[in-house]
Order: structure tokens, then C-alpha cells, then sequence
């Protein structure tokens, strides 16, 4: 019981000496507060004497209102360096803005010159391909775009849209639809090519000496026989390269027919059968490179230019034959350069 009357004592006293100093300390701070509002209440009298002796100035501030005078003072000059500082950050971004937009400006200027490049070809790729087209045959496609016509006139007559939009991306987007469109028509030109590269490669049509060397030294006709002169119908045309050995390649796809030799004639000589009853020969050669029954394709060596036979030189004596009439080799081997030509 003791022991706990001396806590209740001690608590009572701990309590008693923190209420004393509460209460000096509220005091000291409540003074401090007083003392400092007594400093800026405090007041001056300014007094502005001029040298003349003219009437004499003076007024009254505080403390308090000077401190005021100076911050409001200080706080204009730090805005104005502050907006000085940013202004010319401003200047130098709208200069920077106005650099990368002169840069767009002449690349979308370019962008344009570009177009209509763009659209020049158009035009060309459309004259083209309408002859193509045209050439193969009447009932091959059109080219069409998402209106349906087969040409560029719409095309080429844009105007601004009412939106604003730049007429460039509007062309742009027509000139998409147009090669959309023109897919169909070049594969169907590709397949007609195709078609007729097969048919060309089955008739006698290219130059049958390889690389197209050489020069036709007698003509198919009427023409004057080398030995004696006298007037005789040749039944082909000599071709010379000036030399011995240059390759002979078959004219058109086929089958060895024949691969003879006539000392008093044709010298050595291979015959090649193709479709559509054609027949080719190739006489006078050094040598055959081929043997009877095989087949060889457009372009394939078969022999090599020789003197053999009855001959008056290296030479190649080349002849076409159709069913058993004897034409002229000329006229079908101008076919592949001429179809190719309107093209």
C-alpha cells in the first residue's frame, strides 16, 4: 500500500512539473510571437530632404511593409527573368518548328513532283498495255479500276475534295485501284505470250545458226547455180559465217527425220520433223551432231557449218519444208522478230 501512495505521489509530480513547463514555454513562445510582430509593426519615418529649399518629404512605413515591398519587388524581376528565360525557349522551338516545316513542305513538294512522275507512267503503263491487249486479241479483259472503266481519263481529272484532303492521296488511291485492277489483264497477257512462245517454238522462227551469226549468201528463188552459171530455182538459202565449225541449231522443236550424206549433193545433211508438217534441212555440214529418232528442241546444236558435198565453201544451206511443197525459210524466220516487234 505504501509503495503505491509513493507512485501516485511521483506521477502527481511528474504531471505538475510538465504542466510548469508547458506553461514557460507557451509563455516564451507567446513573448517571441510579440516581440516579432513588435519588430514589423515597428515604424520608420522616411525623409526626403531636396537640396533646394523647396518643401520637405517624409512618410511613415513599418518593417512589415518594406519586407512586402521587396518580395513583391523580387518576385516581379524573378517572373520577368522567368519568362524571358522561357520566351526564348519558346523562340527557339518556333524556329525549330518553322525549319522542319519548310523541310516537309519541300519534301511533300517533292513528294508531288513525284506524282506526277507517277502518274506520267500510269499513262504510259496504260497505252502499253492497251496495245497488248488489243494485239493478242479483242475478247482479252480490260483493264478496270473501282469505277469500272477500262482507261484513266476519270483519273487524271481529280479535283480537291470538299474535305481539304491533299488531291495527291486521292491519286494515289486511284492509281492503286487502277494497278488492282490491271493484275488480271497482264497475267492474261502473260498466258497469251505463253501460249504463243509454245506455238513459236513448234514452227521453224529463229536464225538456225547459233548466236544469229553470219549472213545469207544466196537467197531462195531464182538464182544463177554456182557451177556453170546457168539459171536454177534454189530450193533454200545459204547462210556463211566465213568459217568452218560455227554450230547449226534446229529451228524449231522436233525429231531427227534423217541424218544422210550425199557426197554429190547435199554433202552431210540432218532433216528434222516438226508438228504441223513441217520439215527443216540442214545441209553442207562438217558433221552431225545428232542421231536418227531423237528429239531436240528449238535452239539445240545439231551440227556445225562444214564445205561438204557440192559446195563452194563453208556455208549452211537451210531449207523449210511444208507437206512436200519446198517455201521459202526467210519469210518464217522474220516471223519471231516481227510478232515481237509489235509488241
Amino acid at each position: 500500500m505504501p509503495r503505491v501512495l509513493s507512485y501516485r505521489q511521483l506521477e502527481n509530480s511528474l504531471i505538475k512539473r510538465l504542466g510548469r513547463m508547458a506553461a514557460v514555454a507557451g509563455g516564451g513562445l507567446g513573448r517571441g510571437l510579440r516581440a516579432f510582430g513588435n519588430f514589423f509593426v515597428r515604424r520608420y519615418t522616411v525623409v526626403f530632404v531636396p537640396h533646394s529649399e523647396k518643401k520637405v518629404y517624409n512618410f511613415r512605413v513599418n518593417i512589415l511593409s518594406i519586407v512586402c515591398f521587396f518580395l513583391v519587388t523580387g518576385g516581379i524581376i524573378g517572373a520577368f527573368f522567368w519568362y524571358g528565360a522561357n520566351y526564348n525557349d519558346t523562340r527557339v522551338a518556333l524556329s525549330t518548328s518553322s525549319s522542319q516545316l519548310q523541310e516537309r513542305q519541300a519534301s511533300l513538294d517533292k513528294m508531288r513532283d513525284e506524282m506526277g512522275n507517277l502518274l506520267l507512267q500510269a499513262r504510259n503503263f496504260e497505252a502499253a498495255l492497251s496495245g497488248v491487249l488489243s494485239t493478242i486479241g479483242p475478247n482479252s479483259a480490260s483493264v478496270s479500276g473501282d469505277s469500272g472503266s477500262g482507261d484513266l481519263n476519270s483519273f487524271f481529272s481529280i479535283r480537291e475534295t470538299p474535305e481539304g484532303t491533299l488531291h495527291e492521296v486521292d491519286d494515289m488511291r486511284r492509281l492503286a485501284s487502277y494497278l488492282s485492277g490491271a493484275i488480271e489483264p497482264v497475267r492474261e497477257v502473260g498466258a497469251a505470250l505463253g501460249a504463243n512462245s509454245v506455238i513459236l517454238s513448234e514452227i521453224p522462227s529463229i536464225w538456225p545458226v547459233a548466236g544469229g551469226v553470219g549472213r545469207i549468201t544466196m537467197h531462195f528463188g531464182n538464182n544463177r547455180h554456182p557451177f556453170g552459171g546457168q539459171p536454177y530455182i534454189h530450193t533454200g538459202i545459204d547462210i556463211s559465217t566465213g568459217r568452218s565449225g560455227d554450230a547449226v541449231v534446229a529451228s524449231a522443236d522436233g525429231i531427227v527425220h534423217l541424218v544422210e550424206s550425199d557426197p554429190s549433193g547435199y554433202g552431210n545433211y540432218v532433216i528434222i520433223r516438226h508438228k504441223h508438217g513441217y520439215f527443216t534441212r540442214y545441209a553442207h555440214l562438217l558433221s552431225a551432231r545428232v542421231r536418227l529418232g531423237q528429239r531436240v528442241q528449238q535452239g539445240d546444236v545439231i551440227g556445225n557449218i562444214g564445205n561438204t558435198g557440192l559446195s563452194t565453201g563453208p556455208h549452211l544451206h537451210y531449207e523449210v519444208i511444208v507437206g512436200s511443197d519446198i517455201v521459202d525459210p526467210y519469210q518464217y524466220m522474220k516471223i519471231r522478230s516481227s510478232w515481237w516487234g509489235r509488241r
